[in-house]
């Protein structure tokens, strides 16, 4: 079952008449019930994985919460003599949470890679990931972990259980918390119009960006790189840029169709957007793209990373030896990289990836040790800070990076994303833009103007956002007439430009494989 299917729909429909029909105590109990109908008729035997992170995840938390009960318990004196093994059991459940969690994902992700870097003397394992994995164990690993900071944990394994599997952030995100979340699950309701009418129209915006943008998009991108060798660098470059719009579209239609669904219940989930094509540097950007898998990596890998004992030997040592800028942000840029590199592999098992991950650590760090000399430079030449012209020149030259290395991240292969990029350079044919190339993979110039006007919209609702603009208030205030009308344009959109249009097959969502 996928977002994009007749049944999910109607499973969404029953789900909230049936959820508004309940008594508020036993609403989170249907919600429970919907998200594991939808699991196992969208993942089937992956079910039994998620009640396994679920169950190891539950149990760890119910110790360490006795634990962090047992040292509160302690009057002061004693508290001290008990700090050292309570440290120690703490270590072990939360060690025992992550090795469970991670060496699950790396079993169904990363282990037949492993088998093939090392040759026929490991053996190959037929497991097929189940959906959603990385995102369920994140979201596991992380409530966890915040128990063992002294949250408390829930004690009733059936509530942890709609937090892990949450149907609408179950596929491709956001990562949730258990602070923000889990009060919203778990508390009663009426059914609030404001909120329906809220996350129909927010869904229809992600159904408008997935149908009928990315799956148009994803035609000619699949066909110019499963095939690559045939074409010069201006049908790259093109598919790239293709690709870029493809890919935002997915996953951001994805988010918001998770986030409308969500709200039509009354929760709101975490914002995973937040108009990354308008970043002016790349740190900015990936603040700005998938924010919760962001957040998940600064709290949980690089925090407890640079405020480390061994990070802070690194510190003192770098600017005792090396001095300078350098010495000052090494521990930091080091752990920088050991995010960015994450970030790569939970991508995928691929060597491209983690090329990936170095290309955006190494520039982030190239711009910490540069941005003395930037300033100087930006001085010398009289660039006001508040230069239109100098935010736009930082707009694209974030986007110009971000392009590049969209190379790695749809390219089969590490080879096959570099010999793209040389292609780009160097062997550019122009006349294959005009020449009937495009239409020869499925695109028309139709299809091409649709993608194009569409983009623009989406930019330009973002441009408005990005000023200070809330689309949600200035519907809200116009009549109902307008408000009605907002939900009828989109539909209409969406089935004549989208499911409506001839030989049209929605393509799966491309995080959903993560």
């Amino acid at each position: 079952m996928s977002f994009t299917s007749p049944a999910f729909l109607a499973l969404v429909a029953a789900g909230l008449c049936i959820y508004y029909l309940l008594p508020g105590r036993f609403q989170w109990l249907c919600l429970l019930a919907v998200s594991y109908v939808f699991y196992w008729s969208a993942a089937g035997g992956g079910l039994f994985w998620l009640l396994g992170v679920t169950a190891v995840s539950w149990l760890c938390a119910l110790a360490l919460g006795r634990l962090n009960e047992k040292r509160d318990g302690l009057a002061l004196a004693d508290r001290a003599g008990f700090q050292r093994a309570y440290r120690r059991r703490r270590r072990l459940l939360v060690t025992a949470e992550v090795l469970c969690c991670f060496g699950l994902l790396y079993a169904m992700k990363y282990w037949n890679y492993t088998a093939e870097l090392f040759g026929p003397s490991l053996p190959r394992w037929d497991l097929i990931a189940p959906l959603g994995l990385s995102f369920f164990i994140f979201q596991s690993v992380g409530y966890v972990v915040d128990v063992a900071r002294g949250e408390a944990p829930e004690k009733n394994p059936l509530k942890l259980a709609l937090f892990t599997s949450f149907f609408p952030q179950l596929v491709q995100g956001p990562i949730g918390r258990w602070r923000a979340l889990s009060p919203q699950l778990l508390e009663g309701r009426r059914l609030d119009w404001k909120n329906l009418q809220y996350g129909i129209q927010l869904a229809l915006w992600g159904y408008l960006k997935k149908l009928v943008i990315a799956d148009r998009a994803a035609v000619a991108v699949d066909a110019v790189f499963g095939d690559y060798g045939r074409f010069g660098g201006a049908v790259t470059a093109t598919a790239v840029f293709l690709y870029c719009i493809q890919l935002y579209c997915d996953f951001s239609g994805g988010i918001d169709i998770a986030r409308g669904v969500a709200r039509m219940f009354g929760v709101e989930l975490a914002e995973n957007f937040r108009r990354p094509f308008f970043a002016t540097s790349l740190a900015d950007y990936w603040r700005r793209w998938h924010i919760t898998l962001g957040a998940w990596m600064r709290d949980y890998v690089f925090f407890p990373l640079s405020l480390s004992p061994a990070f802070a030997r690194l510190g003192r040592w770098s600017r005792k030896r090396l001095g300078g800028k350098l010495g000052k942000i090494l521990p930091t840029s080091l752990a920088t990289f050991i995010v960015y590199f994450a970030i790569g592999v939970w991508h995928g098992a691929s060597l491209r990836y983690i090329v990936f991950g170095f290309w955006n650590g190494a520039i982030i760090t190239a711009s910490l040790l540069l941005e003395g000399r930037y300033l100087a430079l930006k001085k010398r030449l009289g660039i006001a800070e508040d230069s239109r012209w100098l935010h736009v020149f930082c707009v694209c030259r974030t986007l110009l990076i971000v392009f590049i290395g969209r190379y790695l991240t749809r390219a089969p292969r590490l080879m096959a994303a570099l010999s793209m990029l040389w292609r780009t350079v160097s062997d550019i044919r122009p006349h294959e833009l005009w020449n009937g190339v495009f239409a020869s993979l499925g695109m028309s110039l139709a299809d091409l103007v649709i993608i194009l006007a569409g983009m623009a919209v989406v930019l330009l609702v973002e441009l408005y956002q990005e000023r200070g603009g809330q689309v949600r208030d200035t519907l809200a205030r116009r009549r109902p007439a307008v408000q009605f009308a907002a939900i009828l344009l989109p539909l209409g959109l969406l089935l004549t430009l989208g499911l409506m249009r001839e030989g049209y097959t929605a393509a799966e969502f491309i995080y959903r494989q993560f």
